[in-house]
């Protein structure tokens, strides 16, 4: 059985006017994103989350910072990063939030004047070494809660990508975010991923898309099939975020569910 929820909104300023829209739209829960000032997890309360869901009938995921970088060679940052998660899960835990939403970066980048250089790519074993301890902190963090990391795929996984995520399916705490409209713009470019640890597959970020790159559209306002993704994620029985970027997108993406999907 699929839930579906919403995304954080620009024009909904705190938890609860999400709260607001996501209980009128008769969702099951809010991606809070932590790219919002408000919504760092310093600055949310477990208590209140609970208060909220309570009062409003919703659950929550979070998606975390699209800048993290939990393999960085520089320490500092490495630590920052990892502290980050760490606590995030945490509150997760606190809240009884059950999936947090990550995306690998690609760390810096080195152009050399035939080929761009991935500093992740060509120092691959010390990038896995930073990738495992990461997910051993996280495994040990989560302990026996219910709760998945999920990896997004962000319009083209890079070859160490795919290493790192191996590792870290490695842990029963990480699973699979596919977002469909990165994955369409990008040529499908990461399916093959997907089809190999479909059992991962845990979340999905659903909008439409049209080619060449114009995603987060409303549902059936692009060329993509809908319908196919919405019985995989039945299938897995995923959390799925109408990804649409605008409280006007979110009611036509709703709109489109109710009258097509029974």
């Amino acid at each position: 059985m699929i839930s579906f929820g919403m995304p954080s909104l620009v024009e909904a300023k705190t938890v609860e006017q999400c709260a607001q829209v996501c209980q009128e739209l008769k969702l099951d829960f809010i991606e809070l994103n932590a790219n919002f000032p408000q919504f760092q997890p310093v600055k949310l309360s477990a208590q209140e989350l609970k208060r909220i869901a309570k009062e409003y009938g919703i659950g929550f995921t979070v998606h975390l910072d699209d800048d993290l970088n939990i393999a960085d060679f520089n320490d500092y940052v490495y630590e920052a990063y990892r502290r980050t998660v760490l606590e995030t899960i945490e509150l997760a835990k606190a809240a009884e939030i059950k999936v947090l939403n990550m995306h690998l970066a690609k760390g810096a980048v080195y152009t050399l004047p035939q080929r761009k250089l991935y500093f992740f790519e060509e120092y691959l074993e010390e990038y896995l070494e930073r990738i495992r301890a990461f997910r051993d902190a996280c495994q040990e963090a989560v302990g026996d809660a219910q709760l998945k990391i999920c990896i997004e795929n962000c319009g083209g996984w890079e070859k160490f990508h795919y290493h790192a995520i191996e590792e870290m399916l490695k842990s029963p705490v990480f699973g699979l975010t596919m977002d469909i409209g990165h994955n369409f713009c990008a040529g499908k470019v990461d399916e093959a991923v997907f089809w190999k640890r479909e059992d991962r597959l845990n979340h999905m970020h659903m909008h439409d898309a049209l080619l060449p790159n114009k995603d987060h559209l409303p549902l059936g306002e692009g060329e993509m099939d809908i319908p196919f993704h919405l019985d995989l994620a039945a299938k897995h029985n995923c959390t799925v975020v109408l990804e649409t970027k605008t409280e006007e997108g979110l009611r036509r993406s709703v709109k489109w569910l109710r009258e097509n999907v029974k």
